[in-house]
C-alpha cells in the first residue's frame, strides 16, 4: 500500500449536517400537524434548516470547549459578579431568543388558537439538538411567566422584556433592555428538593419590598436579569422576584460564590448565590410560595421532557445515519438484521418521546379546558419520570452504533451521553416525580379520570395495549389499599403509565409498524438493552428515523 493510499480515507460515514431538523423528522413533524396545523409546521422550517448546519454544530462545539467563567471582580477591585461565555454561547442564544424559543408563547396574540406553545415546543426540541446546555436560561424564561401573573405591577414590569424576541446581553437597568431572561433558584445546600427546610430569610424593609440573607444551592444562569426564588418570610415559605439590576441602573447586592463544575451542561454556568440585603419583590402571598412558583416548575418540567426527547432524537439520527453510510462484514451496516433490530428499537423509544412531550405542550395551548389542566398536571410527572430516565440508556446504545468513532468528542455522541442523565436530576429527581403522581391521584381524583380518559381512547385497537391498560388499573387498585406499598411501588406505577399515555399516542396515530413494535415490545415485559425486538417491520422504521439530506 502507497503512502496515498494511506491518506486516504474510505468507509467513514459523512458529517450529518445540511439537514431540516424539524420537518426532516417524521415523528415531530407529524406531531404539528396532529396538535396544530400545516401553517405552524411551515413557520418551523427555516429553524429546523438552521438547526441542521454545520455551522450550527460548529457553533454547539465551541461553546462546550470553552466553558462560561465567573469574573468576581474588576481590574480596580469593585465586585461585579459576571460571567463570561464564547462567542458561539451568544451566536445560540441569541438564535433561540430570535425563534420564540423563550417567553414569546405567552405574549401571542392570541395563545389558544395559534398553537403558540406546540409551535415553541418543538422548536425547543429541535434546536435542543444544536446544543443543550443553552437552552436552560431559554426554559428558565419560557417557564417563569405563569408564576409571575401573580403579581399583576410585576407581571405588567417583565412580561414585555422576557417575551422579546431580542437577545439583550448584560448586565445594565432593566428599563433601557430591549430584551431579557430569567432564572429560579430554589434549592439550598441542606435541602435540596425538601424546599420547606430553606433557612434564606426574607425581612420585610417596605410594601411587598424585602431583603433576602442567605444563600441558593443552584442558580441557573446567574447572568440573567431576573430570578424567581424561595424565602422564609414571617408568614412562612414565599416566593419573591429578584433583579440582577435594580430599576435606575443600581446592581443589587447578589453575591457568586463559584459556578458548578458538572458533569454535563457545561457551557450553561449554575451557579451558587449568597444574598446579604439583596432586594427582592414579593410574588404572590406569604407562606405561599411553593404554591406560586409551581406553575414554573410545572412548564420546566415540560422542557426537561423535551430536553429528553431532544437527547434521543440527536442520538438516534447520528446513529441511523452512521449505519446507513458504514459498511462491515460484507455490506451495509443498516441492511444487517441485527443493527437494524438495535436502531428500530432506539427509533422506537425516540418517537414515543417526541409523541408524549408534543401532546403535553398541547395542553397548554386549551389552558381553559379541564381534560387538559387534569391531563397535563398528571401528564407532566409521569413523562418528566419516564422520558428522562430512559435517556442515558438510549443514548448510551446509540453512541455503541457508532462504535469506537462514537466514544471520541468530534463525533458528539459524548457531549450527548453527559448530558443524559441531567433532565432526570434537574425540577425534580426520578422519586419526587413518582410520588408527585401519586399525591396528584390521592388529591385531585380529575387527573386520575384525564389519564383514563386518554389511554382508553386508545382501547380496542390493540389487544396487547388492552391488557396492559386492565393490568395497570388493577395494579394502582391494588395499592391504594396500603400508602406503604403505594409509596413502594410509586416507580413502576409511574412507568406503566407513562408507557400507556406514549402507547395511546402511537396506536392512534403512528404508522402501523412503529405501533405494533411498540405494543409487542414496552407493554410485555421489554426490558434490559436495546436490540431484543421480535419481529415487526423494523426496516421500515429505522428508514422512517434516518435524516435526509
Amino acid at each position: 500500500m502507497s503512502a496515498s493510499d494511506i491518506r486516504r480515507v474510505t468507509n467513514q460515514a459523512p458529517p450529518l449536517a445540511g439537514h431540516n431538523v424539524v420537518t426532516g423528522d417524521a415523528a415531530l413533524s407529524a406531531a404539528v400537524l396532529r396538535h396544530a396545523d400545516e401553517e405552524t409546521l411551515d413557520s418551523l422550517s427555516a429553524l429546523g434548516a438552521e438547526a441542521g448546519t454545520a455551522e450550527a454544530q460548529e457553533h454547539g462545539r465551541l461553546a462546550n470547549r470553552f466553558h462560561p467563567e465567573l469574573v468576581p471582580y474588576d481590574r480596580y477591585g469593585n465586585r461585579v459578579d459576571e460571567v463570561t461565555f464564547h462567542p458561539s454561547w451568544h451566536w445560540l442564544m441569541e438564535r433561540a431568543v430570535g425563534h420564540g424559543l423563550a417567553a414569546a408563547p405567552w405574549a401571542s396574540a392570541d395563545a389558544t388558537s395559534d398553537h403558540a406553545h406546540v409551535r415553541r415546543a418543538a422548536g425547543f426540541l429541535a434546536w435542543s439538538q444544536t446544543e443543550p446546555g443553552h437552552l436552560c436560561p431559554i426554559s428558565m424564561t419560557y417557564a417563569a411567566i405563569p408564576a409571575l401573573r401573580a403579581s399583576e405591577a410585576l407581571a405588567a414590569e417583565w412580561v414585555p422584556r422576557l417575551a422579546s424576541t431580542i437577545y439583550d446581553f448584560g448586565l445594565r437597568d432593566p428599563a433601557e433592555k430591549l430584551g431579557a431572561l430569567a432564572g429560579m433558584g430554589m434549592t439550598e445546600k441542606q435541602g435540596g428538593s425538601d424546599v420547606r427546610q430553606n433557612i434564606t430569610e426574607a425581612r420585610p424593609v417596605g410594601e411587598d419590598v424585602y431583603e433576602l440573607h442567605g444563600h441558593k444551592w443552584f442558580t441557573s444562569a446567574p447572568m440573567n436579569d431576573v430570578f424567581l426564588v424561595l424565602a422564609q418570610a414571617p408568614e412562612g415559605l414565599t416566593c419573591f422576584l429578584l433583579p440582577r439590576v435594580l430599576l435606575g441602573g443600581e446592581r443589587n447586592r447578589l453575591d457568586v460564590v463559584r459556578l458548578k463544575d458538572k458533569l454535563g451542561n457545561r457551557s450553561n454556568a449554575s451557579s451558587e448565590l449568597e444574598f446579604r440585603g439583596t432586594t427582592a419583590f414579593r410574588l404572590g402571598a406569604e407562606g405561599r410560595g411553593v404554591r406560586t412558583i409551581i406553575e414554573m416548575v410545572a412548564a420546566t418540567r415540560l422542557d426537561c421532557v423535551l430536553g429528553s426527547a431532544s437527547l434521543m432524537r440527536r442520538a438516534v439520527a447520528e446513529a441511523s445515519w452512521h449505519v446507513a453510510h458504514r459498511s462491515a462484514f460484507g455490506g451495509v451496516l443498516a441492511d444487517k438484521p441485527l443493527m437494524q433490530n438495535v436502531v428500530a428499537d432506539l427509533a422506537i423509544e425516540s418517537e414515543a418521546a417526541t409523541a408524549l412531550a408534543m401532546r403535553l405542550a398541547a395542553a397548554v395551548d386549551r389552558p381553559d379546558d379541564q381534560h387538559e389542566r387534569a391531563l397535563r398536571r398528571i401528564g407532566l410527572p409521569l413523562a418528566k419520570f419516564w422520558v428522562c430516565k430512559r435517556t442515558p440508556a438510549h443514548v448510551a446504545e446509540a453512541l455503541e452504533c457508532l462504535g469506537g468513532n462514537g466514544y471520541v468528542e468530534e463525533s458528539v455522541m459524548p457531549l450527548l451521553f453527559r448530558e443524559s442523565p441531567l433532565n432526570s436530576v434537574w425540577e425534580g429527581s426520578g422519586n419526587v416525580n413518582a410520588l408527585d403522581v401519586l399525591r396528584a391521584i390521592q388529591r385531585e381524583p380529575s387527573v386520575l379520570d384525564a389519564w383514563i380518559t386518554e389511554v382508553g381512547s386508545a382501547k380496542g385497537a390493540d389487544r396487547r395495549y388492552d391488557r396492559a391498560v386492565d393490568s395497570t388499573l388493577a395494579l394502582l387498585g391494588e395499592s391504594m389499599g396500603s400508602p406503604e406499598e403505594l409509596e413502594r411501588s410509586a416507580r413502576r406505577l409511574a412507568g406503566d403509565m407513562a408507557t400507556l399515555l406514549q402507547g395511546s399516542l402511537l396506536v392512534r396515530y403512528a404508522p402501523e409498524e412503529v405501533a405494533d413494535i411498540f405494543c409487542a415490545s414496552r407493554l410485555s415485559g421489554h426490558g434490559g438493552t436495546y436490540g431484543m425486538l421480535s419481529g415487526g417491520d423494523q426496516k421500515a422504521v429505522v428508514e422512517r428515523a434516518t435524516p435526509i439530506v
